[in-house]
């Protein structure tokens, strides 16, 4: 039996193909672990002490972020994506047809319009503008919470304010609008977390969309020739909006929020589209709040959105939608932040004020002596049965349709622009010859993506403590499960395979086995041909090792569903990622893997599937360590795939993988950049035509970009791509040559 197998290793005939699974020993007792470690006693659920440790970390950095925070105005910018330059507003134009006019009202002191106003090539800000019959006092930004229609928001008494005002509408957070007609795909979710989906790896965000839109109406209120104050009001999801835009902006004159304010530390609870990127390691609603010293600013604790995210769907919708949740701080939290704040800025002139607070109290802080004086006085007289009076304007119905629809074809033109910006920041700046000089550009590309991309954490710090059991052996192999520890509650698991034909004093390559979403390291190790693992896997860790390689196959922690993508949603607010842990945790793999007597340390290679194809393209990419990488199953025109809503299938934008989303990625690195990170070093792509992730079209069309660069280094021979028939799984047949070739 073994001569057999023997030959059909030589030959490189997969043994799922040909014979059938070799016996398994009963499981030891928990008596024998690997020399130079202790005997580990296993908890009940290993994966889920791993995500919770990690959580127990992202938990303890977001509590320490808050003493080491160094706000300024470019960084809350760029964590805004506010790098678009806006459109020049000469005018607001007028919407309306001859069944609709934009004239909606008019009063003996008051015209009101359906308006619209550039912000970008293509998209426009929408709203209401009220137009005082004399001179103004001011001029109002107003931005209602997301679910408030500007022409519901507004009452009688903005007619007799004697101000200018300009209400903006949001994108609401109805999912009639979050479809992809042409691939006939209804999901359940929000408006505002489809184009959060869109934008957020290409840079952008609808924070700072939105943000812009507001600014854009400064910019033309600014523009007037007879100049009064400008002052920026928001309620909710508009009062979020309005204190960035105050803090980011010093032409504006005020600033009033009403039912936003809070700690931001919780922002993982919230929807999705509140999920800024590096946002805690700098700033907090105080630190916010801050940037508008010596500038008036009012903050309200009222009329915070009670609102969570329907985790269902109507019929025919893909239930896909993130869980979030919007409410009330309690007041003690509100008042602990106004505390931060005026610590912060103690001169500022800020107001805390409860919800029974006086129209008279904010319009006299906000507004200079004469111009208050002048709008309290305007509506003097009127009584509060005529000031409550709803105005009984119609919502433009069509109008939620051309906003979602204007800020997806902005940002799905972005996928150009952001593969030009590429081309440019990072292709043509690669020198091809000598080899040394691509190596070293490349060493600071790959700091650049580690700690710009992914997120870089401390290198671990703990004392390795190594802990293994003897788990099973075939009749070829022994299998041992190993924990390392990394950091303070994190730690990284793996299952060593042994080949037994191992002599004392023999060094041999190391093949790192990765596994995909929601796996385990034994779904790379096992022979049951029933089992869904061996349907993707093959089992392809012991058939390596039964081919001589010692392979380790490690747990990373993208396991548990929700639990894994809340630990993301902490972690991104700091500027990490999951793949911070995970690149800590394959460091101390790597240092533990060389230091082992029978291993050879600089051929440890690694060949990753699904997610872990995802990990062949992140981990060796920051990692030189691994001398080669094997991207099996997930290599693509990666961008598209996350953001493309067009694509012949379906995209990122329209599954349940919330967390998959990389800040700005887009504009610095896709596949083939990474790839360009692992090189020198071999790399390979391995692809089966009936793989649904993405197609051969794609995959081909990123890969050609990788075979350039190495052929043009003079390395053509280390990189390579293999087709096979057949579906989303290891296929270990070019991939296992290319190992055998490159390590042996």
């Amino acid at each position: 039996m073994k001569s057999i197998l023997t030959l059909l290793a030589v030959l490189c005939l997969p043994l799922a193909a040909v014979a059938q699974s070799l016996p398994v020993a009963p499981s030891l007792p928990g008596t024998q672990s690997l020399p130079g470690t202790q005997l580990l006693a296993p908890p009940t659920d290993f994966s889920a002490a791993m995500v919770a440790g990690i959580d127990k970390l992202a938990l303890r950095l977001i509590e320490q972020s808050k003493a080491t925070r160094q706000p300024t105005r470019e960084k809350l910018s760029a964590a805004l994506g506010m790098v678009d330059p806006r459109t020049a507003v000469k005018a607001l134009e007028l919407v309306g047809d001859t069944t609709s006019p934009a004239l909606l009202m008019e009063t003996q002191q008051c015209q009101v319009f359906r308006v619209r106003w550039p912000v970008f090539d293509g998209v426009y800000g929408e709203g209401i503008y009220l137009k005082p019959k004399g001179n103004s006092q001011a001029r109002l930004v107003v931005l209602p919470d997301a679910d408030d229609a500007p022409e519901k928001f507004i009452d009688a008494r903005w007619l007799t304010t004697g101000c200018e005002v300009v209400v903006l509408a949001l994108v609401n957070r109805g999912t009639q609008f979050s479809q992809t007609d042409r691939l006939g795909i209804r999901t359940n979710v929000p408006h505002r977390e489809w184009i959060h989906r869109q934008s957020f790896q290409l840079g952008r965000h609808l924070i700072g969309y939105e943000v812009q839109k507001a600014l854009a109406v400064v910019d033309w209120f600014k523009s007037q020739p007879k100049q009064v104050p400008v002052i920026m009001a928001g309620v909710g999801e508009g009062g979020m909006l309005a204190l960035y835009a105050g803090a980011l902006d010093e032409r504006i004159d005020g600033v009033y929020s009403a039912g936003s304010f809070a700690p931001r530390e919780g922002m993982w609870q919230e929807p999705l589209e509140r999920n800024v990127f590096g946002l805690l390691r700098d700033f907090g609603d105080a630190e916010i709040a801050s940037f508008i010293a010596p500038r008036p600013l009012v903050l309200q604790y009222a009329r915070y959105p009670e609102y969570s995210v329907t985790m269902t769907g109507e019929p025919g919708q893909r239930t896909v939608a993130a869980p979030g949740r919007l409410t009330a701080p309690a007041r003690a939290a509100f008042d602990g932040e106004i505390a931060r704040a005026k610590l912060l800025a103690p001169h500022g002139r800020v107001l805390a004020l409860g919800a029974d607070a006086s129209v008279e109290a904010i319009v006299r802080h906000l507004l200079p002596t004469a111009a208050a004086d002048s709008v309290l006085a305007s509506q003097k007289g009127a009584s509060k049965e005529t000031n409550d009076k709803p105005l009984d304007l119609a919502v433009d119905a069509t109008r939620e349709q051309r906003t979602v629809r204007e800020l997806e074809r902005f940002t799905q033109r972005l996928l150009v622009t952001c593969e030009a910006e590429r081309q440019s920041k990072f292709w043509k700046a690669v020198p091809l010859k000598p080899l040394a000089a691509f190596e070293s550009h490349i060493t600071q590309e790959r700091e650049r993506f580690w700690r710009d991309i992914i997120g870089r954490l401390p290198d671990p710090d703990q004392s390795v403590n190594a802990k293994s059991r003897l788990l099973r052996e075939t009749e070829t192999v022994r299998i041992y499960e190993v924990t390392l520890d990394v950091w303070e509650d994190v730690f990284a698991l793996g299952w060593l395979c042994l080949p037994k034909d191992l002599k004392a004093g023999e060094r041999r390559p190391v093949v790192v086995c990765q596994h995909g979403l929601e796996g385990l390291p034994e779904d790379t190790i096992t022979e049951d041909r029933s089992s869904r693992a061996w349907g993707h896997y093959g089992a392809f860790a012991v058939r390596l090792a039964e081919q001589g390689f010692i392979t380790f196959a490690p747990h990373n922690p993208y396991r548990g569903k929700d639990a894994f993508r809340t630990v993301q949603r902490k972690l991104n607010p700091l500027g990490l990622t999951l793949y911070s842990v995970i690149n800590g945790q394959h460091q101390r793999i790597l240092e533990w893997l060389k230091a082992q007597p029978y291993t050879q340390p600089d051929k440890i290679a690694f060949y990753g599937l699904s997610y872990g194809g995802k990990s062949a393209m992140r981990t060796p990419a920051v990692l030189p360590g691994y001398c080669l990488s094997i991207c099996s199953g997930d290599f693509n025109d990666w961008v598209r795939y996350c953001v493309s809503t067009e694509l012949p299938i379906p995209s990122y934008v329209h599954t349940g993988e919330y967390e998959i989303w990389e800040w700005n990625l887009a504009r610095n690195f896709s596949y083939a950049e990474m790839a360009a990170l692992i090189a020198p070093r071999p790399f390979m792509v391995e692809r089966g035509h009936d793989d649904g992730c993405g197609t051969d079209e794609m995959v081909n069309y990123e890969y050609a970009k990788v075979r350039r660069l190495y052929t043009k280094l003079g390395l053509g021979d280390r990189t390579t791509i293999e087709h096979f028939d057949g579906p989303h799984a290891i296929h270990g047949v070019g991939t296992f040559e290319f190992l055998r070739r490159h390590l042996r």
